[in-house]
Formats: C-alpha cells, structure tokens, sequence
C-alpha cells in the first residue's frame, strides 16, 4: 500500500549486422534506438528519477563523434531523453547521424543512497582520446563496502572526485581498463606496431573479462554492471550471489540485454525459452566484431536471488512470477479461515494496491478449493438421495470478491501541515460504498508487503472502516519485514519497519530492556572487526515472541484511535514465501540472513544508529 522505491534497470542492445542491413530490412538507421526505447519505457517501473543512454559507433572516422550520451531527469526522464535525440535527427536520419551506432546501453534510475539529480544519472561516462579507453557504465546495484574499494582505488595513487558508489567503481574499473590497455599497447610496440595499425590491433587483444575480474573481485553487494567501450567493446557482470537479475537474448541480428525478461519477449516477440538468465558471478562480453561469450569471472556462491523481485519489483507478466504471485495467496488460505470464523458466506476479500492483484487471484482460487472440499462433505453428509433445495444451498456457496477501495488522486499532501496533512493522506484511497453487507460481513484485503504501515494507519483502516464490515483483516503476501536491505531498495535504516517497532514496544512492555542493551553491546563490539567475522545481532530484539505477537502489537501500533471494529494483520509465513519462491531464496529481509558479509556490517551500523538516537546507554 506504500510504494517501496526500487532498484535500477538496465537494457542493451549490440547489432550483429551493418547498419545498413536494417535499413534495408527494417527500412530505418533507427531500428535499434526504437527497440532501446521499447525496452527502457517496459522497464519505466524501474526509473521514477532519471534515465540515460549511450551509444557507440563502429569504424566512425578520427575527428569524427562516435561515443553519444543523453541523460534526463525526473519520471518524464525516458521521453525527455529520446525527444533530445529525435531533435537532433530533426533534419534526416543517416548512419552517420547522432545516436546511430550499434551498441547501445540504457539506464533507469531510482535513488536508493538519497542521492539525486542529474549528476548520479547513469551512464557514467570516463573519456578518453584512445577509444579502447573511452568506458561508459551503468548498473543496477548497491555496494556495501564501497569504503574498502574506495581505499584500493586510492592505494593505487587515484583521487576520486566524488566519494559515491557509481563515481568510484567508474574510477576503479577505468583504471583496470586502462592497464589492461597499457598491457596490450606494450605488446603490440614490442612487436613493432605503429599508427592506427598498433591501434586497431591493441583494440583487438583488449580482454574485458580481465578488466572485471580485477575490479568486481573488490565488490560486496548486489549488482548487474554493465559497460561500453569507445572502440566498440560491451559488458554485463552479475553480482556472485545472483542478488540481481539480468536476462539475455541472442539471434543472428541482435544481442539484447535486460532486467526482466518479459520485457524482451515483449519488445523482440520471442519466447521465454528463448531468453537465458545471466548466472550469478557470470559476465556476457561482446568484442568489437559482434563476438558474444559468457565467462565465469567470480566464482558462484549460494544462490540468493531477491525474493522481492517475485513479490513486488519485476513485472507480473513473467509467467514464472505470475505463477509465484499467485502461489503466495494461495499460501494464506489457511491463516484467514480462522480469522473470520470460517464463515466464507459472510466475507468479501479484496486488494489493494494493484500490485497485489495477482496475489488476490491465487487467494481466490484457494479458497475456491476451500470450498469446493467443503460442499463434498456436506454432500456427501446427505446421504444418497438429497433433497434438491439442499443441494441448490450448498452449490450456491461461492467466494465473494468486490473493488472495495481505489486510489483516488495523488494528492499533494506537502503543501499541508499538521492535521490538515494527514486528513489529506487518509483520503488518498476512497472506497466502494454498498460493496459488503454492514456489520455482517468480514472484509479481508491483501496487499504485497507491509514496511512502514504508514498508509495503514493514516489511510487505509480508516477508509475501510467507513463500510462498517464485522471485522478487517489485512494481509500480507509477502512475511515481516523486519530487516534493512543493502542491495538496491530503499530500507536501509531500521526506524522505518512497524515490525521492528512493534518487537521493541514489546521488550519495553515487558521490562526487557536488557535484549536492547545487550544487543547494543554486542553491535558495538563488531564494530572494527572484519566484516567476514560480523553476525545479526537484531535477531536478537525478535527472539522473544512468536510471529503472532509482533503481528497483534503491529495491529495496536497502526489502529486509529476512532475505529472501533476489530482489525487483524495476518503475514505469509517463511515457509509459505520459500514455497512460493523455491528458486529465489534471497529472503534476508525477513529471516535476517544477508548474502554478503557486508550486509551483516551495514545491519548493524544501522542498529547502532537507531539506539544512540533513541537511547541513552
């Protein structure tokens, strides 16, 4: 119900033909541009702050551009970026034209660091009068130990301008390029090269894996990089743990490369079996020839795709997700019975947001199986011969499902303050009036993840409330959340999970304080130690109590004060979500169990931070 700002996308595109091969068969310069946008607007749910392109032309002449970047932005960023290019095709498209080339790479910015405006908009660009040297870059990514590559990168005599992720790894990997450049060109001199033939040659031997492995050995976190170079050179590299996703596809015409593979089915109509998932530490190098490899650069670790992708993040129309959705409503069948008393003929389920559609779907067909075993056992209750008006009762049982809420406007809720501000929040959804019976129906209402609870508490109950059902349930179908993540989303620091408030209302409830000093002292004993030796120490706030309890608490922390009808907060559980997303186990921020050793150091700095704001030891 709260929007959750979300990691970046990325797209690239490497033509395998001549330029003029698709004028011909496609009957412009621009098809790959066409297909670039194509790409970034079906990823536009990636990118609400910013996004940008770069190009590359082969074989363009010495004083002549063939390097082009466009960068906007704002939520309009993707069409302010591509009328840019169109005005400068305004006067004809020819292959010389700007933004003609064949190799593209694309970027959709959300600010996960706080960090905004034009200069943090990827691609980055590092120039250069060697063409092998000129590197734009791009990614999808979070580092957690960005202060160790910063040292190494110093070490080596570098002076970063800026102390930023995307900043410093552009400084690291362009130096790695640089040697690996060096490294070529005394090659090349040793045997006698000169002129552009010592050029060309040196851009032929250029090997990008060894770039990346001597740059991504460096970094912790989740990632999906991906670079051009001047002279024609194209990279993505996945983080060794498959954090982030990328999908590729390949033909005799086309190379392209995705966050979410929907979106290449879409854009090349191509089958889903078709398109290959990046593995996790694996790097996809294009030479300048159009040559495609894959090389294993980092060595695997487990596996721990982002469980977030699946619930909330990636688009619902991947058929693997869209069944996943689906299973996770499924999955809460078992905890709503209960909850309204098993009366299905007295509840009306519904969804809000819209991302929780798909879930609301796979809730509906399990409590349509629900009811299916039920109407079996009373038939069968009536012995062989029924009497008709029986069996017309019992076939009639049916789910009941309405559109109880929508969102209404966006409203601009900045402009007020005090209470007038949050009467505008609480009228950001409006309801469906005569959608359920008053006072006799229950009204359960899904949603893809609770963080905040904000939107609950200021919005959502109270607007529910207002059709007087017998009792709301709301429900989750995704766990707690009761972790930060480091790796590409926006909940870093620990003040902003109702789930860590409620556990902690409940240590001071019942004169546990101890657990929160002593989980303090222990976070402030790890503080200078190696990050391969740092453990969870909040784990320790939720070992007290079940899951209900902190689910009860939640409920008290985000009830209105003026809504009298019983509410409840039912969440998926761990084993449900596992179920749902047996191959993306990436649930660290529900079980607390990072990927990395740096998300271990960067949990407890946040907890750290939380208690010397709150407390005083």
């Amino acid at each position: 119900m709260e929007q959750l700002k979300h990691e970046c996308g990325v797209a690239m595109i490497r033509l395998l033909k001549p330029l003029d091969y698709y004028k011909k068969k496609y009957g412009t310069f621009m098809y790959a541009l066409n297909k670039m946008y194509l790409l970034m607007e079906k990823q536009h749910n990636r990118g609400q702050e910013g996004a940008g392109l770069a190009c590359v032309r082969l074989n363009a002449e010495p004083g002549d551009e063939y390097m082009f970047r466009e960068r906007a932005a704002g939520t309009s960023a993707i069409t302010e970026v591509f009328n840019s290019i169109n005005a400068d095709l305004a006067n004809g498209v020819t292959a010389e034209s700007p933004f003609i080339g064949e190799a593209y790479m694309g970027h959709l910015r959300y600010s996960t660091t706080g960090k905004s405006g034009m200069e943090f908009i990827h691609p980055f660009l590092r120039r250069n009068n060697w063409r092998a040297k000129n590197l734009a870059l791009c990614g999808n990514f979070n580092l957690t130990n960005v202060d160790k590559v910063f040292e190494e990168i110093v070490a080596h005599g570098q002076h970063p301008r800026k102390y930023a992720d995307t900043y410093i790894m552009l400084e690291q990997v362009g130096h790695r390029l640089d040697r690996e450049v060096e490294r070529c060109y005394n090659q090349c001199m040793e045997e006698g090269l000169e002129g552009m033939n010592l050029t060309l040659e040196i851009e032929n031997r250029v090997n990008l894996a060894n770039v990346l492995r001597t740059s991504s050995c460096f970094w912790d976190g989740g990632y999906v990089i991906c670079g051009l170079t001047g002279s024609g050179e194209s990279f993505a590299i996945r983080d060794p743990w498959g954090i982030r996703t990328a999908f590729w596809y390949c033909d005799d015409e086309i190379m392209v490369l995705a966050s979410e593979r929907p979106v290449i089915q879409t854009v090349l109509n191509v089958k889903a079996e078709q398109i290959t998932e990046l593995e996790p530490g694996q790097a996809l190098l294009m030479n300048k020839y159009g040559q495609m490899r894959l090389e294993q650069v980092n060595a695997p670790q487990i596996k721990r795709a982002c469980q977030f992708e699946r619930i909330y993040f990636s688009r619902g129309s991947d058929v693997d997700i869209y069944q996943e959705r689906k299973e996770m409503g499924r999955n809460l069948v078992e905890q709503i019975l209960p909850a309204v008393d098993y009366d299905v003929e007295h509840t009306v389920i519904s969804f809000i947001p819209n991302t929780a559609e798909v879930a609301f779907y796979g809730l509906l067909e399990g409590m349509d199986i629900y009811l299916n075993e039920l109407k079996v056992k009373k038939i069968e209750a009536l012995g062989h011969k029924p009497d008709h008006a029986e069996l017309e009762k019992i076939l009639s049982m049916r789910v009941r499902s309405e559109k109880v809420a929508l969102k209404d406007i966006k409203l601009r809720t900045f402009i007020a303050e005090g209470n007038s501000r949050n009467d505008l929040a609480a009228h950001v959804y409006d309801i469906t009036y005569g959608s359920l019976v008053p006072h006799v129906d229950n009204l359960v209402v899904i949603d893809d993840s609770i963080v905040r609870g904000t939107t609950l508490r200021q919005s959502i109950i109270g607007i529910l409330n207002r059709l007087n059902p017998k009792k709301i349930i709301i429900v989750s179908s995704s766990p707690q959340i009761r972790y930060p993540d480091y790796y590409g989303i926006d909940m870093s620091s620990m003040e902003q999970f109702i789930a860590f408030k409620a556990a902690i209302a409940l240590l001071e409830e019942r004169g546990m304080q101890h657990i929160i000093t002593n989980a303090y002292r222990k976070a402030k004993q790890q503080e200078n130690l190696p990050m391969e030796q740092i453990v969870n120490v909040v784990k320790d706030i939720y070992e007290p109590f079940t899951d209900q309890e902190i689910s009860k608490k939640i409920v008290e922390l985000l009830k209105p004060s003026d809504v009298s009808t019983p509410v409840e907060i039912i969440y998926q559980t761990i084993e449900g979500q596992q179920k749902a997303c047996p191959n993306h186990t990436g649930d660290w921020y529900f079980t607390g169990n990072f990927p990395t050793p740096g998300g271990y150091r960067m949990l407890n700095k946040a907890f750290i931070s939380y208690i010397e704001k709150n407390y005083a030891f």
